[in-house]
């Protein structure tokens, strides 16, 4: 397969990189909001139970509060990486669409890809809002980016919004998911391989 065929490798690293970061950051949103609000405080916590990393805290707090602390974190990074696939996809022209494709198919795989993008900036810029309106602001990873306003009905606001993005993008996903493995073992086309590193 030619290079104008296939999305570049930068494309192709971000691709799969955010996409694997989504799905965690989905799995540890379910996580935490599973924990009690009331837990106790400790300042060392075995990570998610699995015996591999224990994280250490310079203040005593619950597991909820360590682990809304690490989404947080997390989604912060990753807005600044989805911005920068946005950019990348802005300032590199992405091989056309397979001339096999129905115009049914190309209808749905592009609105389907527009989805996408503003959904994985809308979700964390959400969350971002959020946390800035909450009374707890946002720490990466320890260190102060800005304190919160603790303004609870625009928290509210972003907190509502934030869960509606994430239950959309969980479903576009999902479709996107399905029409790759559509084009993969039915059509039997080269779909996925211009999205694989080989």
């Amino acid at each position: 397969m030619s290079s104008t065929q296939r999305y570049t490798k930068v494309a192709i690293i971000l691709h799969w990189l955010i996409a694997f970061a989504i799905i965690a950051m989905f799995a540890l949103g379910w996580y935490m909001g599973e924990l009690p609000k009331d837990g106790p405080k400790q300042t060392a916590f075995d990570l998610f139970d699995l015996g591999l990393y224990t994280w250490q805290m310079d203040e005593p707090a619950s597991a909820r509060t360590l682990y809304f602390n690490l989404h947080k974190s997390l989604g912060f990074s990753l807005l600044w990486l989805i911005l920068f696939r946005v950019y990348w996809r802005i300032s590199h022209t992405p091989p056309a669409m397979l001339a096999s494709y129905s115009a049914l198919e190309r209808k749905v795989a592009t609105g389907a890809h527009h989805l996408l993008y503003l959904l994985m900036v809308a979700m964390p810029v959400s969350g971002v809002l959020m946390t800035l309106y909450s009374k707890f602001g946002l720490k990466w990873f320890g260190v102060e980016v800005f304190g919160g306003l603790d303004n609870a009905d625009l928290r509210d606001l972003f907190k509502e919004s934030h869960e509606l993005f994430a239950n959309i993008l969980l479903v576009i996903f999902i479709v996107h998911v399905v029409g790759a493995l559509k084009h993969r073992f039915i059509d039997k086309d080269e779909t996925m391989s211009r999205m694989s590193l080989k």
